[in-house]
């Protein structure tokens, strides 16, 4: 088994509805998100999956967060926009465009600082 990364990152705004304390007021992150792909099979290159096309994934999902604020972004169905369920929708999205018989979307890690960070993976 292989698990291949990318990185990629945007910036957006947010508040958490609900919170007592500093993060219920707008204040904005450059959040940095990885997404870790498995896959066992390689093709006649020796390549699981191109990182190219990876990244290109994760970008076209994480540019409808990127410079928004975060509650007010409708793909989160009224979620409040914590890191947690970031991750989770952006793992439920990459899902959607990349698994295959092949290779599947094994963990998505969102970081809304360099100290705070949260990884969400299936079972």
């Amino acid at each position: 088994m292989y698990e291949l990364t990318v990185e990629s990152c945007f910036s957006a705004a947010h508040f958490l509805d609900g919170y007592n304390g500093d993060c219920s007021r707008m204040h904005g992150h450059t959040w940095k998100v990885s997404l870790t792909v498995g896959a066992s099979v390689k093709d006649k290159n020796g390549l699981c999956m191109d990182f190219k096309d990876i990244s290109s994934i994760l970008d076209g999902v994480i540019k409808e967060f990127d410079h928004r604020t975060l509650n007010e972004v409708g793909i989160l169905n009224g979620k409040n926009p914590t890191a947690e369920n970031i991750a989770q929708i952006i793992f439920t999205l990459c899902v959607e465009k990349l698994n295959n018989e092949n290779v599947f979307v094994h963990s998505v890690t969102v970081a809304e600082s360099d100290r705070y960070r949260v990884t969400y993976r299936e079972k």
